[in-house]
């Protein structure tokens, strides 16, 4: 039985806009959005470079865990553009 949250949408498959969710798209060095626990009622997003990956599911519907280069602990809301 396959569990809701691995569900995949109903256009091509899982989605993959850059959004975070998907571990394959972050990487050490990158600069990204992520939301801190104390945060996650409000939204407030901190800006910030990956330095670990925490999430070791290849998936994950609220976002992949990181620790920023400073310490902080949060899931990746969005991926900040590379220009």
């Amino acid at each position: 039985m396959r569990c809701s949250r691995w569900k995949k949408s109903s256009k091509s498959g899982f989605q993959n806009n850059m959004d975070g969710k998907n571990r394959k798209d972050i990487y050490p060095g990158l600069a990204v959005n992520i939301i801190l626990k104390k945060d996650q009622r409000t939204g407030n997003l901190t800006e910030g470079i990956v330095a670990n990956i925490l999430t070791s599911a290849p998936y994950h519907s609220r976002g992949i865990k990181v620790r920023l280069e400073d310490g902080q602990v949060g899931r990746v809301a969005e991926i900040l553009d590379e220009d």
